[in-house]
């Protein structure tokens, strides 16, 4: 496969889930407003602190697989539906064990208050959320991203917006958790039932101990780098329970999740990047995974900077449409908006790194976020001794968010660059034109009432930057992203085993 064709690929790849995307936004921003207006802060607030432990262990229940499972399939021997389901058995294992802790000690999720009625069972669900990783990137593996975008862009945030409204007659407390156990269950069979039917029922199967365990121990820098990511966007959430009352979480969960939708942009290319880079590395072509990570990184940045730039501009309309009193969260908002365009550099050099250099991209990731946890506390406590407002210090771990993730783009950067000796930074002066532009549009928009912020504005200030951006900034490769292409099935990408260095 040629440089043409890798592009050409991880822009089908990429298109196939942007869309994926844009259905998951018009399915979360129901849910988004049924929370904040139905359970208000204090509710959501425990909400969001008992998910981020039990996502964190159905991660680590995963182990790694969700891209390790590419490489063990490219390099065995066995009948595929035999290793396939030696890693949904190990996910099932290692899910029913982190349940149980969890089950034994429920005040890990629920730091600031108190367990009550059905609160300790919530970790029931990490089974099915391992399971729905772990099938999916089996189907990755194939090239069926459609699966993903099924079972999270549709399924998943759908099932959890109407359920979010239908248990709030049923159970008001418990509501978001009910309706988060049904979406995760929901998204696992919208993800088994096109893993059985690709794969198959692993008939004549028997789970092999040492494979598996060797799967597992060969997975660890893999599963570690996937800890260390998830928790750099959720550690500030867990120092927030920590620090404050569920309100103020609550809060900040909610701009939280308005700022992680750009987040999922980044996701949108990883099915097809693992294959490519891959490829590209058994062949020793270090151009072509330079000119891979410089174009998806161009790509997720110019996206998530358009979607930084409207939610940040009028920030006060767009949280007052969750509620009034998630006003207070603008700040955060904003800096969490920005901190994903800083990240996308190091999160796409990070693609290529966990097959390079596993062990040194997860030792950066640790200290990062070491770091990222101790400014956090930091500037916390640095604006509680003047006497700032609360709603200014719960900023305080978005700050830290943006200040890590920024170090730690141009530190993985320059790691890469020193191993494959070619510049990998997907910046574009353009952008700032762009940006300039959309930030005239959107401050006048802002003097006007809150509808036509919302209304007017959010289409002006997108229009505006996409316009600049493809007149000035993209050429013939970018606007493969647009272009027409062969369906999945007939872009065939080869995957090899990963180098190591």
């Amino acid at each position: 496969m040629d440089g043409k064709d890798d592009i050409a690929a991880l822009a089908k790849g990429g298109r196939t889930n942007v869309f994926g995307f844009v259905l998951r936004l018009a399915a979360r921003l129901p849910f988004l407003f049924i929370a904040g207006r139905v359970y208000g802060p204090d509710l959501v607030g425990r909400f969001a602190l008992a998910v981020v432990v039990v996502e964190l262990a159905a991660l680590l229940a995963t182990l790694g697989l969700k891209r390790g499972l590419a490489q063990a399939l490219s390099t065995t021997e066995r009948p595929h539906v035999h290793v396939v389901w030696d890693a949904m058995a190990l996910a099932f294992v290692v899910s029913i064990v982190a349940s149980a802790v969890l089950i034994g000690f429920p005040q890990a999720m629920y730091p600031n208050s108190p367990v009550m009625g059905f609160d300790r069972f919530l970790p029931c669900i990490i089974v099915a959320t391992a399971w729905s990783d772990v099938s999916l990137a089996a189907l990755a593996y194939r090239h069926n991203v459609k699966a993903t975008v099924t079972a999270r862009a549709v399924v998943e945030p759908w099932t959890i917006s109407i359920g979010a409204w239908a248990f709030a007659f049923v159970s008001h407390r418990d509501g978001l958790m009910f309706s988060y156990m049904l979406s995760m269950l929901a998204a696992m069979v919208a993800s088994l039932v096109p893993f059985i039917r690709t794969y198959g029922l692993p008939r004549g199967w028997t789970p092999r101990l040492p494979p598996i365990f060797a799967l597992a121990r060969a997975n660890i820098p893999l599963a570690g780098a996937d800890a260390i990511e998830w928790g750099t966007r959720n550690v500030d959430r867990f120092i927030l329970g920590l620090l404050f009352a569920p309100g103020i979480v609550g809060i900040y969960y909610m701009a939280q999740q308005v700022a992680s939708l750009p987040q999922k942009l980044k996701t949108s290319f990883e099915p097809i990047m693992g294959p490519v880079i891959t490829t590209s590395l058994a062949q020793k072509d270090y151009s072509a995974i330079a000119n891979q990570v410089r174009q998806v990184g161009f790509w997720i940045m110019a996206a998530q900077a358009g979607i930084a730039l409207m939610g940040s501009i009028p920030g006060e309309a767009v949280m007052g449409v969750v509620g009034p009193q998630f006003v207070a969260g603008t700040a955060a908002l904003g800096f969490l908006l920005w901190a994903e365009v800083l990240a996308s550099t190091g999160t796409v050099c990070e693609s290529a790194l966990v097959y390079t250099a596993r062990h040194r991209n997860l030792m950066i990731s640790i200290l990062m976020l070491g770091f990222q946890a101790a400014l956090s506390f930091v500037l916390v406590f640095a604006m509680r001794g003047v006497g700032w407002p609360t709603n200014f210090q719960a900023a305080g771990p978005a700050v830290a968010l943006m200040v890590s993730v920024t170090l730690t783009s141009v530190i993985k950067a320059w790691v890469l660059r020193r191993m494959i000796g070619e510049p990998v930074t997907g910046w574009r002066w353009q952008m700032v034109a762009a940006a300039a532009i959309a930030i005239i549009v959107g401050v006048t928009a802002t003097h006007g009432p809150e509808w036509a912020e919302l209304i007017v504005g959010l289409p002006a200030i997108l229009l505006s930057y996409l316009y600049v951006l493809w007149r000035f900034a993209f050429g013939p490769e970018d606007r493969k992203l647009f272009a027409k292409l062969p369906k999945a099935e007939e872009t065939e990408v080869p995957v090899a085993g990963p180098a190591t260095r």
